[in-house]
């Protein structure tokens, strides 16, 4: 087909998917440099592709109402993109696309029936090597002639935002210590969350072992819980090895602040891929979900500790508000000890990361 000159990416949430589908805008750019490349996002989620220079423009989704809809189906319609690829695929995004009027249309292949199999009766019918999830976005602009530049994540953040980010972590006088680790011990769904007095044992044993500090990260919903762990953490190491900073930063203030850390431990949640965008090391701690779900970290060095043998795993693809056998063991069963041993491993090995990206 011919080169579009408008396109329009669709992916309305979350803080995950949004950065994983990084790799597919800056394709897009090098592959179309004078083309208009519009984003479709939910306005809580914009701040983190509102400074990417790939694209030329963001369309926010302000509410989830029928009024809301049919004003971004207008308004969408009315532009008459060249090529629309649809991300999200859910049912606002078929609606959006559906009344388009768009050339061509390209819809992300969730492996929709693979994950069903997986999950229900545990049979594997993913394809081999299975495809990460920043890869199925790039394929749906195969056809495009887009290729992966093989760059990994980016979440772009102003200079002057990541320098006052960057001034608000100095009065923790991260310098000191030898090692900054963050933790990310929270996450929307109980059966991606290795346990809280889990994340206590590791912040002592790296308290104990190592010259570190911790820094530990989270929402606003998050600063009790967050809060806790740092409390637990200082009164069993006799000092203030860790700190909360949950509910201090936006999300993009966030993604500045990780560029304190050397590593950062985290649940199989969106700050996660945050952090790989931010070219940290990531130890990743992965429960209910699998690999073949596609968001293992992606583009970063990282170490992945699970419970490979429970044969009740996956028992979800998103997450759920409980264990469906009661016993948890994809989380509890997993250990300080050998998070620690990962933790270790990683920051030993000479790091291959390049910069963090500033707009």
């Amino acid at each position: 087909m011919q080169a579009p000159e408008k396109i329009l990416i669709v992916r309305f949430s979350s803080i995950g998917d949004i950065v994983l589908a990084s790799p597919l805008m800056r394709s897009l750019r090098t592959a179309f440099p004078e083309a208009r490349i519009d984003f479709l996002v939910k306005s809580e989620y914009a701040e983190l592709v509102r400074h990417n220079p790939n694209l030329s423009s963001i369309i926010e989704l302000n509410a989830s109402g029928r009024d809301e809809l049919r004003r971004l189906k207008e308004q969408i319609h009315a532009e008459r993109y060249d090529v629309i690829l649809d991300l999200h695929n859910s049912l606002r995004s078929k609606y959006i696309r559906f009344f388009s009027g768009a050339k061509s249309v390209r819809v992300v292949n969730k492996h929709a029936v693979a994950r069903l199999m997986l999950v229900r009766f545990k049979r594997r019918f993913y394809p081999k090597p299975i495809p990460p999830v920043a890869e199925r976005y790039l394929e749906t602009a195969s056809g495009l002639g887009v290729v992966n530049d093989g760059k990994g994540l980016e979440v772009v953040v102003p200079y002057e935002q990541a320098t006052e980010v960057a001034s608000l972590m100095s009065k923790y006088s991260l310098d000191k210590y030898s090692s900054t680790i963050g933790f990310v011990p929270s996450s929307k769904h109980f059966t991606k969350r290795w346990p809280a007095g889990k994340f206590v044992e590791l912040g002592i044993e790296l308290a104990a072992k190592e010259n570190v500090k911790v820094l530990i990260f989270g929402g606003k919903e998050d600063v009790e819980y967050c809060g806790d762990i740092a409390q637990m953490i200082n009164a069993r190491a006799g000092r203030t090895a860790a700190e909360s900073v949950a509910g201090k930063f936006s999300l993009l203030e966030t993604a500045a602040a990780f560029d304190a850390c050397h590593l950062v431990v985290t649940n199989d949640t969106g700050l996660m891929h945050v952090a790989a965008a931010r070219k940290k090391k990531v130890v990743a701690i992965f429960g209910s979900t699998v690999e073949e779900f596609g968001f293992f970290p992606y583009g970063t060095e990282y170490s992945v500790v699970q419970r490979d043998e429970l044969p009740c795993r996956p028992c979800t693809h998103v997450g759920l508000a409980s264990c469906p056998r009661g016993h948890f063991r994809c989380m509890k069963d997993i250990q300080a000890t050998e998070v620690f041993k990962s933790v270790q491993m990683l920051l030993a090995k000479e790091s291959t990361n390049t910069s963090a990206n500033y707009a």
